[in-house]
């Protein structure tokens, strides 16, 4: 099985190519990762191809794609879904969403209750509690740091952006934003029928209306 896993829901754009044969378990084939909140378009595809040629792939190999479906800001998500969804139609594999908090919970490797933060603007935070990192407890929120569970550690961007506001629960925060590497695992985890988070539709999380706006009617003009 081989899992082509990419994500723009953060500031983050990550690829990774991902294998699992049964007796021999599941390892990496290649990853690449860039920050830049501003380039999701111009920098996805091009991550793609170099991921696929430095694995040696092609995309007829591919067995399934999984892609995050957020929460995220709508422009940056929306890149990383048109995306994998035309591919997979493309390519007639399967695709698979995965929540983008549930990536950051994954790599994390904890087994005590936590919160995982993501930078929403508008000074909010994208949120979710975990039991463990394999164990969301809460579905995704939104709203200001200053509003998350009390006595958890929290960990993401989030948790690093306000770190005034959360004190010592921000003492340890990372790892601050996903790595398609930690979305691949979880997606050939769970393919592979291994228990771990939730496997989603390819359907975005927005949580927040876009910014964008259509147009209303025009104003009715009195004639003097």
């Amino acid at each position: 099985m081989l899992v082509l896993a990419f994500d723009t829901a953060t500031a983050a754009v990550t690829v990774a190519l991902y294998e699992w044969t049964p007796g021999e378990g599941v390892r990496a084939r290649a990853t690449a990762e860039a920050v830049d909140q501003r380039r999701h378009t111009e920098l996805l595809t091009p991550s793609i191809a170099r991921v696929l040629a430095e694995a040696g792939a092609a995309p007829d190999d591919l067995s399934a794609i999984a892609v995050g479906v957020g929460p995220g800001p709508y422009t940056g998500l929306r890149v990383g879904l048109v995306t994998a969804i035309a591919m997979g139609e493309a390519l007639r594999v399967p695709v698979h969403g995965v929540c983008t908090l549930d990536v950051l919970a994954w790599a994390s490797g904890r087994d005590e209750p936590f919160v995982v933060a993501t930078d929403a603007r508008r000074k909010e935070v994208y949120w979710a509690r975990y039991d463990s990192a394999q164990a969301r407890a809460t579905e995704p929120a939104v709203g200001p740091a200053a509003g998350l569970p009390e006595g958890l550690p929290v960990i993401g961007e989030g948790a690093q952006i306000y770190a005034e506001v959360l004190g010592d629960r921000a003492a340890d925060p990372a790892p601050l934003l996903p790595t398609a590497a930690a979305l691949a695992e979880l997606a050939v985890t769970r393919l592979s029928g291994r228990p771990g988070p939730e496997l989603l539709p390819p359907e975005p999380l927005y949580l927040r209306r876009p910014d964008a706006k259509e147009p209303g009617p025009r104003k009715k003009v009195t004639p003097a």
